[in-house]
């Protein structure tokens, strides 16, 4: 099971003590458990008295913007000047649920130049060397669910209130596809167990997160199902793929397109599933695999990406047709492992 060392959260707890303004970073197009780790830690170095920053580097999706305290994140694309000033005067910067600085986007050159101590506390696998500690445990289902067992091995069970709860369950709800990745083991229904004795609404949190679309993601939904799904039953994939004049004609918005990727599944035999996004610069790619296939080994080689084993993102530099042409002719190399 995954577990973080008793050395690992002392370090952890050592330079949290020994600083005086920590700002907490996470990745472009956050996440669930991005925003939920962010918070969760947020509300308990505040009950412990120390003083936080939040920066995100781009828009926070809808869905999440109800929890407390997401108001007090910084966004970088609408504030550059502030949140390059704030990591410049940081003395302690935790980066929070990515492994690679490309993560942060127009972000990497004021971390570069920030003086501060740096710790990377994260689950994806092969982190890169760009802090000064890094706490990686790819066992673990979240990073919320990292956060919560690193405040309880320093003895601060007591300081997880409802709002540090409420962060971490819901880094951990989103995560672990409410509990249906393989990557939840019995560690990680402890932790939800403990986080719903503090008083916590989980049917109000899963509401709030799944419940809450405009009907403009419902439409474009259905749209892509019925005219924008491509099933390949030879090699056991199905994909989505939108244009940007699709998303815009749905007035889409970020995070409408959550959970997309995972729709071919529902199809009988599908093993990988793949959602390909049409952005200004650049294509956005979402992986999927059921099984032993390692879609982020796959992601890495082809598409500039990684994650998990059976996660991962991408993007893509070449037309939407070129880039679907490319998934289409790398599919038969990967037979055997797909089926």
């Amino acid at each position: 099971m995954a577990n973080i060392s008793r050395q690992q959260a002392e370090e952890v707890e050592k330079q949290i003590g020994n600083s005086q303004n920590i700002t907490l970073l996470t990745h472009v197009n956050p996440d669930g458990d991005a925003i939920g780790t962010m918070l969760g830690l947020y509300w308990y170095l505040l009950r412990r008295g120390s003083k936080a920053k939040m920066i995100v580097p781009n828009e926070i999706p809808f869905f999440l913007t109800w929890l407390p305290g997401c108001e007090d994140i910084i966004i970088s694309d609408e504030d550059f000047d502030e949140s390059a000033r704030i990591l410049r005067e940081a003395d302690l910067i935790i980066c929070l649920d990515f492994n690679e600085l490309s993560r942060i986007a127009n972000l990497q050159n004021a971390f570069d130049n920030s003086e501060s101590i740096k710790i990377l506390i994260d689950h994806h696998p092969h982190p890169a060397d760009f802090a000064d500690y890094t706490l990686s445990v790819p066992e673990f289902g979240s990073t919320s669910e990292m956060i919560y067992y690193l405040i309880v091995e320093n003895g601060h069970r007591e300081m997880i209130d409802k709002n540090v709860a409420e962060g971490l369950f819901t880094g951990i709800m989103t995560d672990t596809g409410c509990f249906s990745f393989s990557s939840s083991d019995p560690k990680t229904f402890m932790a939800v167990a403990d986080l719903l004795s503090v008083g916590i609404d989980k049917d109000k949190i899963y509401n709030l997160v799944y419940d809450n679309f405009s009907d403009s993601r419902m439409r474009l939904l259905g749209y892509a199902i019925h005219r924008k799904m491509k099933i390949i039953p030879e090699y056991n994939t199905a994909y989505i793929y939108l244009s940007k004049n699709e998303l815009n004609e749905f007035n889409h918005v970020a995070g409408d397109t959550e959970g997309f990727v995972n729709i071919p599944f529902s199809i009988k035999g599908i093993r990988v599933s793949a959602l390909f996004l049409e952005k200004d610069d650049h294509i956005k790619i979402s992986l999927r695999s059921k099984g032993d296939f390692e879609i982020n080994a796959f992601s890495q080689k082809h598409f500039n990406g990684g994650g998990h084993k059976n996660a991962a993102g991408g993007e893509s530099y070449v037309s939407l047709e070129e880039t679907l042409r490319k998934f289409e002719e790398l599919l038969p190399l990967y037979s055997k492992q797909i089926k």
